[in-house]
């Protein structure tokens, strides 16, 4: 009797064991699919349709967004994501269908090593939709980088602070270097509050970001992004705001205003520069988000035309987005 009390112990144990194991590795598949609808207020929706000058949602009538699809798998030790878009959000932010690609290695409880293709991590905003909060895009958003494939090592000191260093390729170049130069890039975050860096001279050359947020009550979230990118006195700089309530568990209203200039040679002044209002709803019915949305781009040039294509420097807009999340 006390040999097969003793073979049982041994038996549940090892299930227990394995069981354990078995809950250290983690499979996920998840992702999104969206469409929207857009349409000009105040200017042409035919062949001479103007949009924001921004990236995505910049198509008149019904259009397609992107589908979105993650795989990962997270281990003790290691693990990998690759994730993958269809569409044209995606083909406009990736020159690949691999928006990310990347393996890490769990060198301590607060050492992460990661390499391959992984979004960058200046910015308030993502490629993805369902992440933002705003359908549209900031300029701050399209005019700097959106991937990175190199390598990086997040260091987690405590759960307020942490630290990233990276060496990467160029901006946005994915599959090779094409020069042999490199970018290197380096993230501080303090609760919540992240102090951005890049110094890349093939491409942006060196950018400073600061993306951070506060919960003024539980209902009510501000967000704010700042930036400044210069190559040889060409670049931008640019600061948004992101104030949002929360009314009720299925619904938000969100604002997003943003102040935007490009620099040339240097000059902080007498660029073209544009200030632009976004306000969007977002009500969520189980998995699916719809976002109806306004937004108006006050340009301080006539870079726009109105419905008798006369000249004009402000763009007023309406888009209806429907994302899906699995």
């Amino acid at each position: 009797m006390k040999r097969i009390t003793t073979l049982s112990m041994l038996f549940f144990a090892t299930v227990l064991f394995a069981q354990e194991e078995a809950n250290k590795k983690k499979f996920a598949f998840n992702g999104s699919v969206d469409a929207f609808y857009s349409a000009n207020l105040n200017a042409p929706n035919d062949d001479s349709y103007v949009s924001p000058g921004t990236s995505f949602a910049d198509s008149p009538g019904f259009s397609l967004g992107m589908a979105n699809l993650i795989a990962s798998y997270e281990g003790k030790k290691v693990g990998f994501v690759a994730d993958l878009v269809f569409g044209p959000r995606g083909e406009a932010a990736s020159a690949t269908v691999l928006n990310q690609i990347y393996a890490y290695l769990n060198l301590s409880e607060s050492v992460k090593l990661t390499m391959g293709k992984f979004n960058t991590f200046l910015g308030y905003e993502v490629i993805a939709p369902a992440v933002n909060f705003n359908y549209s895009t900031s300029y701050l958003f399209s005019n700097g980088p959106f991937s990175h494939t190199g390598i990086k090592v997040d260091f987690t000191f405590s759960d307020d602070i942490s630290l990233m260093l990276g060496l990467m390729n160029q901006t946005d170049v994915t599959e090779f270097n094409p020069d042999g130069s490199y970018a290197v890039g380096a993230q501080l975050g303090v609760s919540g509050q992240f102090l951005n860096l890049l110094y890349d001279k093939a491409g942006l050359g060196f950018e400073i970001d600061y993306t951070g947020g506060v919960d003024l009550t539980d209902s009510f979230f501000l967000g704010l992004n700042g930036a400044y990118a210069s190559n040889d006195g060409n670049g931008f700089y640019g600061v948004a705001l992101y104030p949002q309530l929360m009314t009720s568990d299925d619904f938000s209203i969100g604002l997003r205003g943003e102040y935007f200039n490009w620099l040339n040679d240097g000059v902080l002044v007498d660029e073209p520069s544009v200030f632009a209002v976004t306000l969007t709803g977002s009500y969520t019915v189980e998995d699916l988000i719809i976002k109806p949305e306004l937004r108006l781009d006050s340009h301080s040039d006539d870079v726009y035309w109105n419905a008798d294509f006369e000249p004009t420097s402000s763009l007023a807009s309406f888009t209806l987005a429907a994302i899906y999340t699995f």
